[in-house]
């Protein structure tokens, strides 16, 4: 190359790494290239040539000594002056004010002019701490800052920003033209060149200071429209978010907040430590300004900033209010509690008392019985006795869903899944039963397809719409129900043995009425009282006919039975004629019609016991004094006073008396919250009987 003759307009660049190669002919090219041929070698990687008669620009003064035999003395030597590379700065204005990064570079030399030269430029509100090679004390922080060095990077950084390497400043630039004789030709136009750069540098940091404002505008907007207060203070304490409702809240409105430590801003001690404590309830009632205050927090991991919500303790009563009530609308309540299941045998009893514990526990309940025994009633009960009680309670029965719609009413759907999909999708009923219980019925009527998608639910308490592809998490307890045998069903396949072991954690069976017939007579009045004809009678034959059958049915066919009889009956008189055919039962009633046909026609009923007028007068004064405060009055509180005043009646007892004043006019008896009533003639009674004792 000694003996070449020098190329007019030409330069020779030398660099350390390929890296700063590329990037340094890349600017070069990009402002002098046009008119300025560049030829260019990385020492780590080219074989250098002897270098005669050329411009020569150096990368760095470190490299003089290390090139210096392969460039002729009648070169011109020029050392390169490097900025920070500014096309990639931006990043760096990301990072939060303080923010400790490492500077990473091969050199001390190169380390600590660059972050000078970031200084320079207005970067300066970052902590830098140098780090290069063999360097002894080194400060361990997350994040690191490089010029292209990331193999140098030490492995307990967990981020790292790669500016690229460092360019040529203008100066150096300005002075490669001189020496080439382009400095007045070419220095206008090279110096519009690189300033164009830095336009469109500010231009792009402008856009995105826009864009970060109008983020910033948009959230302050969607955080003081919300209706609760809201607080956020970073890991040191200090407040960043502090919205207009915490400032009504709180009575501090107009003071400056963000930026100062908690401390300063919240007086309750107590309030203080709850946000700033760590660990420890997320949940807390506090008095603020005579006002009730629910206060929730919850902890960013990232950057271990703490979240706290205030919210009206009475406007939050209000709205689970008005969602129970909307639950309520929509019939997603549970309508029954164990007190309404009747019944004093002793098989009953005891099934209704571990089915009362078993409802304390979050786990899932299986219930076996045959149609009739009133799974359903035990499924509500279950609720309403449960932690749960305040949320929703759905039920599905399986046996009168079509199969094609079990799926997208159980696990809902997206917008689009089918055919006939409702626009924007649909919540399925796990979901409608977040936070509370759904009650699946005849479980052993699904099929396969729909066993394995509620085994995961199950399993994860999560789910996913039909044609979704989020994970949906739902928080609810699981009653199930069955009238088969479902061991039998996983003999035939017809039945998943996980899913039977996760559905029957917990178990109650319910006993068939045939094993509690001595519940019969009661269970005929409870239903002759829901159906409001009061004044029926049945006769103690009907009674005794109805306790001998069997009820293949239960329940179900019991009631089916009675209102059948109510309907037929004459003079509101039940007789034996009045029980149905034989067609009409489930099972072989022949046990029914057992009686002789002399005792179907001539029925006579049994002469009621006297009561005498002193005993109705005594059940009459009770509903007289109770009247007085009570604004209901049912015939436990009347059981409950006779009890009190040593005359005690069973209810029973005081349901035929209350019958009988009736008749005499004395008292009303309504239904629900009205109750008994005494009425002007009953009071005048009273006062009469009064003045004969007088």
């Amino acid at each position: 190359m000694g003996d070449k003759m020098k190329t007019p307009n030409r330069m020779i660049l030398i660099v350390g790494s390929t890296e700063t190669k590329r990037t340094l002919v890349e600017q070069l090219e990009d402002i002098i290239g046009d008119f300025i041929e560049i030829e260019s070698y990385a020492v780590e990687d080219d074989i250098l040539p002897f270098i005669d008669n050329e411009v020569v620009l150096l990368s760095s003064l470190l490299m003089k000594k290390e090139v210096s035999p392969y460039i002729s003395s009648n070169c011109k030597q020029l050392i390169a002056n490097r900025i920070v590379n500014f096309h990639y700065i931006d990043q760096l204005f990301e990072l939060p004010s303080g923010t400790e990064v490492l500077y990473v570079n091969d050199y001390p030399e190169t380390v600590n002019e660059a972050i000078q030269s970031l200084k320079d430029l207005g970067v300066d509100h970052l902590k830098y701490f140098p780090y290069f090679p063999g360097k002894k004390m080194v400060k361990r922080v997350s994040i690191a800052i490089t010029p292209g060095k990331m193999d140098l990077v030490p492995s307990f950084v967990e981020s790292t920003i790669n500016i690229r390497p460092r360019l040529i400043d203008m100066s150096s630039i300005i002075a490669i033209l001189s020496e080439l004789g382009l400095g007045k030709e070419k220095n206008q136009e090279v110096s519009h060149r690189y300033i164009q750069k830095i336009i469109d540098l500010s231009k792009r940091i402008s856009d995105s200071t826009k864009e970060a404002t109008r983020v910033s505008e948009h959230l302050k907007k969607v955080v003081d429209g919300v209706h609760d207060g809201i607080l956020a203070v970073n890991e040191n304490g200090i407040i960043t978010v502090f919205n207009g409702i915490l400032e009504e809240i709180l009575h501090i409105r107009g003071k400056r907040v963000i930026g100062r430590h908690v401390n300063d801003i919240l007086v309750n001690e107590e309030l203080v430590s709850f946000v700033l404590e760590n660990k420890g309830e997320t949940n807390r009632y506090f008095t603020i300004e005579q006002a009730d205050i629910i206060v929730h927090k919850f902890t960013i991991e990232a950057d271990g900033t703490k979240v706290v919500t205030f919210k009206n303790a009475g406007e939050a009563i209000e709205m689970e209010n008005k969602r129970r009530r909307e639950l309520i609308k929509k019939g997603h309540f549970a309508k029954y509690t164990f007190q309404d299941i009747i019944g004093k045998n002793e098989k009953l009893i005891e099934t209704k008392r571990i089915a009362s514990k078993l409802a304390k526990s979050d786990l899932t309940v299986l219930i076996e019985g045959e149609s009739g025994t009133g799974k359903e009633l035990f499924a509500s009960s279950i609720h309403n006795e449960s932690k749960r009680r305040n949320g929703p309670f759905l039920a599905v029965n399986f046996s009168a869903l079509p199969e094609d719609l079990v799926e997208s009413e159980l696990f809902g759907y997206e917008e689009g899944a089918f055919t006939g999909a409702k626009k924007g999708g649909r919540k399925g009923l796990f979901e409608q039963s977040h936070g509370g219980t759904i009650f699946l019925d005849e479980i052993g009527d699904i099929s396969l397809k729909v066993q394995a998608r509620l085994l995961r639910v199950l399993q994860e308490k999560e789910l996913l719409r039909i044609g979704g592809s989020e994970i949906i998490p739902v928080d609810v307890r699981i009653v199930a129900a069955t009238n088969r045998h479902l061991l039998t069903l996983i003999d035939k396949n017809e039945f998943r043995e996980d899913l039977f072991h996760r559905l029957k954690v917990l178990f109650i069976h319910l006993p068939e009425l045939r094993y509690r017939k001595d519940d019969i007579d009661e269970l005929i009045r409870y239903f002759i009282q829901q159906s409001e004809l009061n004044d029926v009678k049945v006769h103690p034959l009907v009674f005794q006919q109805l306790r001998k059958y069997h009820w293949y049915g239960n329940i179900r066919e019991l009631k089916n039975t009675i209102d059948y009889m109510l309907t037929v009956c004459e003079n509101n008189e039940v007789l034996l004629k009045d029980i149905p055919s034989e067609s009409f039962f489930q099972g072989e009633p022949k046990e029914l019609f057992s009686v002789p046909v002399s005792d179907y026609s001539s029925q006579h009923w049994p002469k009621e016991p006297s009561i005498d007028e002193e005993e109705l007068s005594f059940v009459l004064s009770i509903v007289d004094e109770l009247q007085l405060k009570e604004t209901s009055i049912s015939r436990k509180k009347i059981v409950d006073e006779t009890i009190e005043k040593k005359q005690s009646l069973t209810e029973q007892q005081v349901r035929y008396r209350l019958h009988l004043l009736s008749n005499k006019g004395y008292v009303s008896i309504h239904r629900g919250r009205v109750g008994t009533k005494i009425t002007e003639a009953g009071k005048e009674h009273l006062r009469s009987m009064t003045k004969i004792q007088i």
